[in-house]
């Protein structure tokens, strides 16, 4: 999947949760990401993350730090 794509369902994520509180929404965010995400999406997105993470909403960067790290 490309990162644009990537990049775009995450802030989607982002924009729903943006209803919550802060920490609240970043959980969410994190939680929603782990669950729903298949490994590859993640790797791809935390890579786009350590790459400065362009266009990213900066609850979705906040939301990556608490994201596993993608072993294979």
């Amino acid at each position: 999947m490309e990162t644009a794509d990537l990049t775009r369902m995450a802030n989607q994520i982002a924009d729903y949760f943006t209803a919550y509180g802060h920490d609240e929404a970043v959980a969410g965010i994190a939680d929603h990401i782990e669950k729903f995400w298949d490994p590859r999406m993640r790797k791809t997105l935390l890579a786009h993350v350590a790459n400065g993470g362009d266009g990213l909403d900066p609850l979705v960067l906040e939301a990556a730090e608490r994201l596993a790290p993608v072993t294979s």
